[in-house]
Parts: structure tokens; sequence; C-alpha cells
């Protein structure tokens, strides 16, 4: 587009929108028309062409206050019948400049803090039982962070350890420290003292690469002469998961 099609198009968008001038992002989502179509050879700034095109350049809106984005939301839940997805918000928005942007909802922290906030507002607000319903609803069928964590935390663990036997240093892995420890016990003339241990999803991956990193230290088996360095670089790893 050219200078004359570009403010044509801008006051066009403007008498759909009674009369409000389109911000750049709206504009460029109506039109097509890209910021590189016009910047910097025709303006430097939109609001350059606003007011060539006859309008007031637009000024930065304030921020939503939480309680009109729950309005907003409940508004949305209203018109679809069901608590909405993101895709739902983003078309939306898309369509209807007065409802805010989906990154705007993630001020409360993620979809079932949303849900429990629109729950609570309608809790204390007549008139929105319906929506109530449906949040409490889908509050249900979202499963709750304290169980995400909890399925976090019980991600299958081993270790990878090292022991010392005398001057030498042993580097393996087991699902049970002290059970490891006792069987050593009983084959080896000196108990070992685990030194340090570290947890992770890959015993395998973690036991090679240490096994690699200080192969030329090695003797029998899976005992190695180490450094205090060595030791030192060792501990340094806590959990790898």
């Amino acid at each position: 587009m050219d200078r004359e099609q570009i403010l044509e198009e801008i006051k066009r968008l403007a008498t759909e929108r009674g009369g409000e001038a389109p911000g750049r992002e709206a504009f460029a989502r109506a039109t097509g028309v890209r910021m590189s179509d016009w910047y910097p050879h025709i303006w430097l700034r939109w609001g350059d062409a606003l007011a060539e095109a006859g309008y007031a350049p637009n000024q930065l809106r304030t921020k939503v206050s939480d309680e009109v984005l729950i309005e907003k939301y409940i508004g949305l839940v209203k018109e679809l019948g069901r608590v909405p997805v993101e895709g739902e918000i983003r078309r939306k928005s898309r369509n209807d400049q007065s409802f805010p942007s989906h990154t705007v909802f993630k001020r409360f922290g993620g979809k079932e803090k949303l849900v429990d906030a629109v729950a609570a507002y309608c809790r204390k607000t007549s008139g929105f039982e319906d929506v109530l319903a449906l949040c409490v609803e889908r509050s249900k069928a979202l499963p709750p962070l304290a169980a995400n964590r909890e399925r976090e935390q019980k991600i299958a663990t081993e270790f990878v350890y090292l022991m010392k036997s005398g001057p030498h240093y042993k580097i393996g892995r087991t699902n049970s420290l002290g059970r490891r420890g006792s069987e050593l016990a009983i084959k080896i003339p000196i108990p070992p003292t685990t030194i340090h241990s570290i947890e992770t999803d890959d015993p395998i991956g973690v036991e090679a690469y240490w096994h690699r990193r200080f192969a030329e230290k090695r003797g029998e088996g899976e005992w190695f002469a180490l450094s205090p360095e060595d030791v030192k670089a060792f501990k340094r790893w806590k959990r790898i998961v």
C-alpha cells in the first residue's frame, strides 16, 4: 500500500470503530499492512500516520483492573456457555477491540487460579450462579497444583555415589545407598564410607560421565585413585533430574 491507501484504511477502520483510530497492531491485524510497509520511509511514528489521517494519536491504555478482567471473562463464559480455552480468548480479543488480550489474563498465575478468582467473584456477586457452577465444574476437572508437584517429585531417580575405602574411591550407581554400602562392606576389607551422592533420573549416563572423566585414574573395576580436586568436582553435583 502507498501513503494514500494506508490513510484511507485508517479512516475506514476508525469509522467502523465509532471514530476511534486503530492502534498499530490492530491496524496490521485488520489490513495485513506491516510496520515495514510504512516505517521509516513514510512515517517515523504511527502517531504521525494517525495525525495525517485526521485523528489524535492513541493514548497508552491504563492497566485494566482485576475486577474488570473478571467481568470480561464472565461475559465470555456466558457467551460460550462454558469456561473458554485460550484459543477462544485469543479469538474474542481479535474480534472485539474492547476485550483484553489473552496475555493480560496471565497475571492471575495460570488457568486454575484464574478460574478460582472468577468463582470467588461470582460467590460474592449475585446473578452469576450459572457461571459459578461452570467454574466449579471446571475446577474439579483441573489437576490441583499440589498434585502436579507431587507427581513431579515421584519421578524415578537413583543415585550415583562416590565411596572411599582406604586410599581408593569407588564410583557406582544404586537405588539404595544404605544397602549398597552394606553389600560392599561384606566384600572388601575396609568398609567403605559414602563421600557424596548425586540423585538423578539418568544414573547410567551420569555414572558413565564420571567414569570417562576419571578414566586415566581408574584401577580395578569401578575403583579410582582420585585427588582432592577430583573429589571436590564430584561433590559439586547435587541433583540432576
